[in-house]
């Protein structure tokens, strides 16, 4: 009985063994194929990124324009110094206007940029700014409409030359020759119109605006009802009030010479009367 209970435990031994040694040969196999076949992350990535790269546009055509407000100690000595660091970047300023108030100073111009010193010329004059009220950047992307505009005209181009060619080798009869030149008139007219629209747009890309807004808060002031004049405007008041009586008397006596003259014969005849009567009583 013995006997056959150790047989059957070893039996059992040696299948444990074996099951054991069969998952360590089966997991070292899955490893090792593991290592075989390695990922290289980097090969893909640099896929991912060279594909990147290629759909993205080399010259964007972008239109940067930007609108802001700062405070400022003094608006006269702060727009000098915005002027002297907008020629630094090679602008212009286009336009201005100050306005004055019993409440603060205000300056609001339009500073013309080139597109590449856009951003140092805004960092550059915010840096005169006491307090900065608001900072509004705006881009707008027209690289479709500039590449579609250039297409549009090459094609249009093409085609007049074309109407061109025909209209000195093949139009013979006087109404292929209006029809021609018809073709070619509206064909001008588009043709400009597109090259106005890229000249508009290649200016608007290559200089960017900027709207600047300075203000100086000024102590309220009360506006008088009345104003008090002083000695010396009294004084001047007068003067110009007894020079224009003068002129008012010789310009009365000019416009009343004929009864003057008249007056001063009559006067003459009534002396000469009366002393010819004292003489001859």
């Amino acid at each position: 009985m013995k006997a056959i209970v150790l047989n059957r435990l070893m039996k059992f031994s040696i299948g444990v063994l074996t099951l054991v040694y069969l998952g360590s040969c089966n997991d070292n196999s899955y490893k090792e194929n593991a290592m075989a076949q390695p990922v290289d992350l980097t090969e893909e990535f640099e896929v991912v990124q060279t594909e990147f790269k290629s759909n993205t546009p080399k010259d964007l055509k972008i239109i940067k324009s930007a609108k802001v407000r700062y405070k400022v100690k003094k608006v006269q000595l702060a727009t000098e110094q915005i002027k002297q660091i907008t020629a630094q970047h090679e602008g212009y300023i286009s336009d201005m206007r100050f306005d004055n108030n019993l409440y603060n100073l205000e300056n609001r111009f339009t500073i013309k940029v080139p597109n590449c010193s856009f951003d140092n010329l805004l960092d550059s004059i915010s840096k005169v700014a006491e307090f900065i009220e608001y900072e509004n950047i705006t881009t707008k992307d027209v690289t479709e409409e500039f590449i579609d505009i250039e297409a549009r005209l090459k094609t249009k181009l093409e085609v007049k030359e074309r109407y061109e060619t025909i209209l000195k080798e093949n139009a013979k009869t006087v109404k292929d020759i209006l029809a021609t030149e018809e073709k070619l008139r509206v064909l001008q007219e588009e043709i400009e119109s597109a090259q106005g629209r890229i000249k508009y747009l290649s200016n608007k890309i290559a200089y960017s605006t900027i709207q600047v807004d300075l203000y100086e808060t000024v102590n309220y002031k009360e506006e008088p009802s009345s104003y008090e004049k002083s000695f010396w405007s009294r004084g001047k008041d007068g003067l110009v009030f007894g020079w224009n009586f003068v002129e008012n008397v010789v310009l009365a006596i000019i416009h009343i010479w004929p009864l003057l003259i008249i007056g001063a014969i009559i006067f003459f005849l009534v002396r000469n009367r009366r002393i010819q009567k004292r003489k001859n009583p």
